[in-house]
């Protein structure tokens, strides 16, 4: 069993240094071409963080556990809205100024809802598959277009978070390279080794899908947005998570699905129900001023706990 958390731990620290190397690199490649930093905030960053569920999801997947597969992406999105944006207002009241993430809110929401429906029978067909990813090339045009017509006090915030180009394109292509391999390398280690932890005590893939793989394969946008609040960088803070669950469900659970079929009978419809719940809570902020304040940081963590403690009492 010590064998088994220490590897889990030791995958955890490789899907994170894999997913920074990759976002650096790619940031940078991006910077380097000419591509503007609200637009690779709003895309490269975004899904760049989704990485580490987008290679465990697959490999779980391809090795036939549809709970951690989907357990992964579901206990992701509820991580990053209970735990990171409540943490993250914790450190700092969260003022986002941006226009594009006000309508990326409910965008948010609808992608939560399209998945419950497309679950209600347990699974993902292939069809869906591709219905998830043509959303997801339609939702990265749409932050292309916004992205152009935001203000310069947003794309300033966005330019001092991005990382700085190296002497040669080649080292940038060399951290994308890096980064990929340790995660498909981190990834296998901890589909493997989570699966055999919930053997010995006698627990779901789902349970731990939902917790311990979720939350680990979140410590990238964890860092990036817990950063982002500390420097006042709020659109930073919120586009990074409400981003990454969009990408998390329209590509992670798309090419997943297209590359096998996922089913996942030990998901309970209140997993995904919680989904869709803490997403709604995040529609208020929409309608007053778009203010996280410190009380509501507390709330979501509160909402996190709750759910934690319904999965370990069930």
């Amino acid at each position: 069993m010590l064998t088994d958390v220490l590897l889990i731990v030791v995958s955890l620290i490789l899907l994170y240094f894999g997913a920074s190397w990759l976002v650096n690199g790619a940031s940078a490649l991006a910077t380097r071409l000419g591509v503007t930093p609200l637009i690779i905030g709003l895309t490269v960053v975004a899904f760049g963080t989704s990485t580490p569920e987008l290679i465990v999801s697959i490999q779980a997947a391809l090795q036939g556990n549809g709970g951690i597969s989907i357990g992964n992406v579901v206990g992701s999105n509820i991580f990053n809205i209970g735990v990171i944006l409540g943490v993250s207002a914790l450190c700092y009241p969260i003022k986002v100024k941006a226009e594009v993430l006000r309508l990326d809110v409910p965008v948010m929401l609808l992608t939560a809802l399209l998945f419950f429906v497309f679950f209600l029978n347990y699974e993902l067909s292939r069809l869906e598959g591709m219905v998830l990813l043509i959303g997801s090339i339609g939702y990265t045009l749409f932050n292309v277009r916004k992205a152009r017509q935001a203000n310069a006090e947003v794309q300033e915030e966005f330019q001092e978070a991005m990382p700085k180009t190296s002497r040669h394109w080649a080292i940038e292509v060399l951290f994308i390279l890096l980064g990929l391999g340790v995660l498909i390398f981190g990834s296998d280690l901890l589909v493997n080794h989570a699966v055999s932890l919930a053997k010995r005590f006698q627990v779901s893939d789902v349970v731990i899908g939902l917790t311990i793989v979720a939350a680990g394969t979140s410590m990238p946008e964890l860092a990036t947005s817990v950063v982002a609040a500390i420097k006042k960088q709020s659109d930073i803070a919120l586009g990074n998570v409400v981003g990454s669950n969009i990408y998390n469900i329209l590509i992670i659970l798309g090419v997943s699905t297209l590359i096998t079929p996922i089913k996942a009978p030990d998901i309970a419809l209140v997993d995904s129900l919680v989904m869709v719940g803490i997403s709604v809570l995040l529609i208020p902020l929409v309608k007053t001023g778009f203010i996280l304040k410190r009380w509501e940081g507390a709330l979501l963590l509160g909402v996190y706990g709750a759910y934690l403690f319904y999965l370990l009492a069930v």
